[in-house]
């Protein structure tokens, strides 16, 4: 979705939606550096102060973060996302984790209800990038994936509001992720392999009450894992 020129009178709110559009779209993604405020006063057509006062704006919502002799980035999808990691930010990651958990059970029991063929190859590739990343040892690359297999099974669910939500959740929790792979001895994730596969392929089968029993199985050893750090 490109910039387009601005010719209306309430420029600051027009340029406003436009960058929120941008973001929504995933054309800006979270954690990416938005133009230069030079490049967005050409793109636009509009004046300096209208684009610093539309990205002051973005600021205050949370959805954008300044960083010193950097630039700007994109810290949130939505308000409503930035909103959520707000509050995270004032809860233990114990808390957010149990609030994640809920979110993936319900998402595991509606994609064994709703899932289609191609869910099911998303899944399955979604599994085998995030046991590749492990296997290599790329923690980074294992966070990423982990994120991105529970993230396909809530676009399996086929319920936008679960999904977004998950999404929103997700993006500020990957430090949680990270104490649990970064315990002295991540058993947790290496006993989490079966449970993962059983998830999918009770999705596969169709069978919601394995789904869910074995999406409980592998966030139940995780909080432990969470419990044990505290």
């Amino acid at each position: 979705m490109p910039l387009r020129s601005t010719t209306r009178t309430s420029l600051v709110d027009l340029v406003i939606d436009q960058m929120e559009g941008l973001i929504a779209a995933g054309e800006w993604a979270v954690g990416t550096k938005i133009p230069a405020e030079p490049v967005l006063v050409e793109q636009l057509d509009v004046g300096r102060n209208t684009v610093r006062e539309a990205v002051r704006a973005l600021v205050h919502t949370g959805m954008l973060e300044p960083r010193q002799g950097d630039g700007t980035y994109v810290r949130a999808s939505s308000d409503f996302g930035a909103a959520v990691q707000r509050r995270l930010r004032r809860s233990c990651e114990l808390e957010a984790y149990e609030v994640r958990a809920s979110l993936e059970r319900d998402a595991a029991r509606y994609a064994a209800l709703r899932r289609t063929e191609e869910d099911v190859a998303a899944l399955r590739a979604a599994l085998a990038d995030r046991d590749g990343a492990w296997r290599a040892g790329d923690t980074a690359a294992f966070i990423e994936a982990d994120i991105a297999f529970h993230r396909a099974v809530a676009a399996a669910a086929h319920n936008s509001v679960l999904a977004d939500l998950y999404g929103h959740l997700t993006d500020a929790l990957r430090a949680t992720l990270r104490s649990v792979v970064a315990a002295p001895v991540p058993d947790a994730v290496r006993h989490q392999f079966d449970a993962h596969a059983a998830i999918v392929d009770a999705i596969e089968a169709g069978d919601a009450d394995a789904a869910e029993r074995a999406a409980l199985a592998h966030l139940d050893e995780a909080a432990t894992a969470l419990r044990e750090q505290a």
